[in-house]
């Protein structure tokens, strides 16, 4: 028997989805697109489903400085704290604000992704999903940016190599926009590997040229579609997951390069996201004894948004 199918069907456990209420209180104003709603929406569809039910829903917790400090300099978070308003909201740039919730918000969406990891690597979960907001790949070392304030899905990283001494982690991004932020903060860390495909050129006009010899990213044009995206994951992902053999697979689940999301020019389908997660679950069976921590990150047409991260949780919960 094949021994990612072995460890499958030793599994059991229900698939952990963290969140916390706080994360809707995080709002940059009416009409923007990393809204409140994208939670709601994401948690209607997945009760419709018949899929929320099959869940283990835990409370996010919040970061704590320790575990902020690993990625981001205490003067950045300082920073950070010094923008959070009492009332309206402080522009950080002109698509990303502050509110009054969003500090706290972005402290349990941090928090979320460690609590995500101690639950995989202690067996308490097979893996995790963490709807949270604000998204994070986009935050740099000591940069907010792009709708992010920490890195969580770098926190977590983090966290993973810091406690459980991971030698090998890998990171999968299939957000429509690059995570500059993640490559940032892992660049020429031989212990982490990043593989992601994104929007080119496109925000944040970078990632063509990676950043360190760790980074395997593809740029897709605008209206490449699912068949663009799979062979991708099949000739160059999935080898250099295959040679990395990682201990543990982190995902920066973004659906903005579903079809139908006009914040950019992709053509994905809930049908392909559902297929990568079966890809990523394989290799995660085969070198990580099925270890996967999942992290929102984009995703702005609500229905879409709703369906994609509902196929993609399926097969986490399913296997």
């Amino acid at each position: 028997m094949f021994t990612w199918l072995k460890n499958r069907l030793q599994r059991n456990g229900l698939t952990a989805y963290i969140t916390h209420p706080v994360c809707l209180q995080h709002n940059m104003g009416v009409g923007h697109p990393e809204c409140p709603e994208r939670l709601i929406a994401i948690r209607d569809q997945l009760m419709a489903a018949q899929i929320y039910d099959s869940l283990h829903e835990v409370e996010a917790p919040e970061v704590t400085e320790q575990q902020l400090a690993r990625v981001h300099p205490p003067r950045y978070v300082e920073y950070i704290e010094a923008c959070s308003p009492s009332v309206g909201t402080f522009r950080m740039d002109p698509d990303t604000a502050m509110a009054p919730g969003t500090l706290s918000a972005a402290r349990h969406a941090a928090g979320a992704v460690i609590k995500a990891v101690e639950l995989v690597c202690e067996d308490k979960a097979p893996n995790a999903f963490c709807a949270i907001r604000p998204p994070g790949h986009h935050a740099e070392h000591d940069k907010a940016m792009g709708f992010c304030f920490f890195n969580n899905i770098a926190v977590g990283i983090a966290h993973a190599l810091s406690t459980y001494k991971f030698e090998r982690v890998a990171v999968i991004d299939f957000d429509v926009h690059h995570g500059n932020g993640t490559e940032d903060i892992f660049r020429d860390d031989p212990r982490v590997m990043m593989v992601s495909i994104f929007q080119h050129p496109f925000y944040p006009y970078c990632g063509d040229n990676p950043a360190g010899a760790n980074m395997v990213n593809v740029p897709l044009k605008a209206g490449s579609t699912g068949r663009e995206f799979r062979e991708v994951v099949e000739n160059v992902w999935l080898p250099s997951l295959h040679d990395f053999k990682p201990q543990m697979i982190f995902i920066s689940a973004g659906f903005d390069a579903h079809r139908e999301d006009d914040m950019g020019s992709l053509g994905l389908v809930e049908a392909d996201y559902e297929w990568v997660t079966r890809h990523l679950m394989q290799i995660a069976d085969q070198y990580a004894d099925g270890r996967i921590v999942s992290v929102l990150e984009g995703g702005y047409d609500l229905s879409s948004l709703a369906r994609s991260v509902t196929a993609h949780v399926k097969v986490l919960s399913d296997g």
